[in-house]
């Protein structure tokens, strides 16, 4: 690890499926999650760790509240149990709902209507016109590669995007479910990996009518102040300082991907030598290119539900 910095930063990961008899547990003793999930409930009408344990799929509108909450919560056992004070704030696809309430750009309650209105938008419009469309992680495959695959998807008249970059031979690309079987036996031909298939897929083009939508009806009823910490935008590393412009970085998910690599090097020019990644994270904390630049300190269910310990335990 290559340390940038002597700064700290809070990093809120995107989802990915999450085991839920330990993220629910975390969210039912831990103080400070039970309190934030009674007030979700109550916001939203309803249970929500009873609504989230009946729920089919990984991104119901259930599993989504209920890791933005889970989030939350874990920034400040970490703020508590490690004495972080991040000098800037980063939220990855998904973790850019959660960096918006932490750094103040939204209250918490309407972060929460905000994440349940999202997802019912998501899932009906995924349903419709798109609905064949899935986004197909994999790793071990570098960029020169990726190139090749995808022009031999243009070649087969398929439509893709690459949807996010998260390492340089770890990507998530866009395409029609019709592919996937080529697309599996493209990669390992290759030597890479497949992993994960999402759906509903996201950070597509075709989404520009559920961003005017969600714009429209979610996002322009809700007042953005500015955050208290500068966040940085997932789809480019920029530096995001106004309320505005925190509604803007959260819309431009819809259709423009997700570039890590690019965030990692805005996080070392603001001096971050450390990260705290607060929620269940399986990817943006994991793979090389963070390891190489910071020392990465999990804020996860399972680190949070181990006996109480002192002074920050660095994973590499």
């Amino acid at each position: 690890m290559d340390s940038g910095g002597d700064a700290s930063a809070m990093v809120f990961p995107g989802m990915g499926p999450v085991p839920f008899a330990e993220a629910a547990r975390f969210l039912l003793v831990n103080p400070v999650a039970r309190r934030m999930t009674a007030e979700a409930s109550e916001v939203l009408g309803y249970p929500l760790i009873d609504r989230w344990r009946e729920a089919d799929g990984d991104y119901s509108e259930y599993a989504q509240v209920a890791f933005l909450v889970g989030c939350l919560a874990l920034a400040e056992w970490a703020r508590e149990e490690h004495g972080v004070d991040a000098r800037v704030c980063a939220g990855p696809s998904f973790g850019g709902k959660a960096a918006a309430v932490h750094t103040g750009a939204l209250p918490f309650a309407d972060g929460v209507l905000m994440t349940a209105r999202w997802a019912r938008f998501l899932e009906d419009f995924s349903a419709g016109e798109h609905g064949h469309v899935v986004t197909q992680s994999f790793a071990r495959v570098p960029a020169g590669e990726l190139a090749r695959i995808t022009a031999e998807l243009a070649d087969r008249g398929a439509w893709h995007e690459v949807s996010c970059e998260v390492d340089e031979d770890f990507h998530m690309l866009s395409l029609g479910r019709d592919e996937l079987d080529w697309l599996g036996k493209r990669i390992r031909a290759a030597g890479g990996l497949p992993l994960y298939t999402m759906y509903p897929p996201m950070h597509v083009s075709l989404f520009g009518p559920l961003r005017g939508r969600i714009e429209s009806e979610v996002l322009g009823g809700l007042r953005f102040a500015d955050p208290a910490l500068p966040l940085i935008a997932d789809q480019d590393g920029r530096a995001v300082d106004t309320g505005e412009e925190v509604r803007t970085m959260l819309a431009d998910g819809f259709e423009r991907p997700v570039r890590w690599p690019r965030v990692v090097a805005a996080l070392r020019r603001h001096g971050v030598g450390t990260l705290y990644v607060c929620g269940h994270d399986a990817l943006f904390g994991r793979v090389p290119v963070t390891r190489r630049n910071f020392t990465v300190v999990p804020a996860d269910p399972r680190t949070a539900l181990r006996p109480r310990r002192r002074g920050p335990a660095p994973s590499r």
